[in-house]
């Protein structure tokens, strides 16, 4: 028998998300009154495809979050000059930029994997961070809650050099783990919040001894790696949210006030839509 809630929900995804990207030049000239200013830079890692979801996604934080001292918007390259124009009028905060060059000694193939690739791109990011203040990453299928006042008092409270979104089950690149304990705790690189700079050289050493081509999950398992190793502990999971078990539920099981966000991966994405009409 169909499960008719799940295929409702999916169309109903796609009919918001195709509204939003046709108001689209509407919604971003919109001011956002953020109620909080917050010491940190946002930074995301997007591309033209994911336009719409990424204006929605910075509108959410600086609604619910606050308004950070930067939100820079990493352009995967494919952003045209309109769009990132476009970015730029969601609020002053907002700048594009390009994809940082690798700051770190390592051999030309981890080079070559963090310049080319779409996920080691990402990883390059993540790598050059934090910069000026403590730093927050986040994917652009993020979406934040009015829990996310929270942040604040991560942010001013939490001494760890880096704080993870934790996973609601191990997914990367196995061919980089040692044993089966490495996969305990599992990293999520949608959302960290990297307070100072860290040790990568247990991640590039792992590469070094990749046997074969990298991966889509490559550079979160490098992530996974380097956090535990930073002793970095995960955000509070019933609140910073990824989870997948209500995948085939017509409705979104976390979506709401109390939950400071919800990362919505591939699986759940049509969700991402919804919970903006929330």
């Amino acid at each position: 028998m169909p499960n008719y809630g799940y295929h409702m929900a999916r169309l109903q995804g796609r009919v918001v998300q195709q509204a939003y990207e046709r108001l689209l030049p509407v919604i971003a000239g919109r001011r956002i009154r953020s109620k909080r200013e917050l010491p940190i830079d946002v930074f995301s890692y997007s591309g033209q495809t994911r336009l719409a979801e990424q204006v929605a996604s910075i509108r959410s934080f600086l609604k619910n979050a606050g308004r950070p001292t930067r939100f820079v918007v990493v352009s995967d390259g494919s952003h045209t000059l309109e769009t990132i124009k476009l970015l730029c009028r969601v609020d002053e905060c907002v700048s594009v930029e390009s994809v940082p060059p690798p700051s770190l000694s390592a051999d030309d193939r981890f080079h070559s994997y963090l310049r080319n690739h779409p996920t080691g791109k990402q990883l390059s990011v993540v790598m050059s961070l934090p910069r000026e203040m403590p730093a927050l990453y986040t994917d652009s299928d993020v979406h934040f809650f009015a829990g996310a006042r929270d942040l604040q008092n991560v942010i001013e409270s939490n001494t760890m050099p880096a704080v993870y979104l934790q996973d609601c089950g191990f997914a990367g690149d196995r061919r980089l783990l040692r044993n089966g304990e490495e996969k305990l705790t599992p990293v999520n690189t949608g959302v960290l919040l990297i307070r100072r700079s860290l040790d990568w050289s247990l991640g590039i050493s792992r590469f070094d001894e990749l046997n074969g081509a990298p991966d889509f999950f490559t550079n979160q398992t490098i992530t996974h790696l380097v956090m535990h190793a930073n002793d970095a502990q995960p955000f509070d999971p019933s609140r910073y949210v990824l989870q997948l078990d209500d995948q085939f539920m017509y409705r979104d099981r976390y979506a709401g006030p109390k939950i400071a966000l919800r990362h919505y991966v591939d699986p759940v994405r049509h969700k991402f839509w919804t919970s903006v009409i929330r």
